[in-house]
């Protein structure tokens, strides 16, 4: 009866940790998901700002140019 019960709590313990390893796992699924929206997001809004600036390859700026008005 011991080695019975011993097997049955070893088999409680490995379904246990299953569950949690499907919960952590569909988390993790989740957040990659939500990642993946968030980069494609990012990536149409890089493209908006491409098309609103087209010469946004102009070079390197003079800091003068840049001054505010007040000087």
């Amino acid at each position: 009866m011991s080695a019975m019960a011993s097997t049955d709590e070893r088999l409680q313990a490995l379904e246990i940790k299953a569950a949690y390893a499907e919960d952590l796992l569909d988390e993790l699924n989740l957040a990659l998901y939500r990642q993946q929206q968030l980069v494609e997001r990012l990536q149409q809004e890089l493209g908006e700002l491409r098309r609103r600036v087209p010469d946004g390859d102009a070079g390197p700026r003079n800091l003068r140019d840049e001054l505010p008005p007040h000087y």
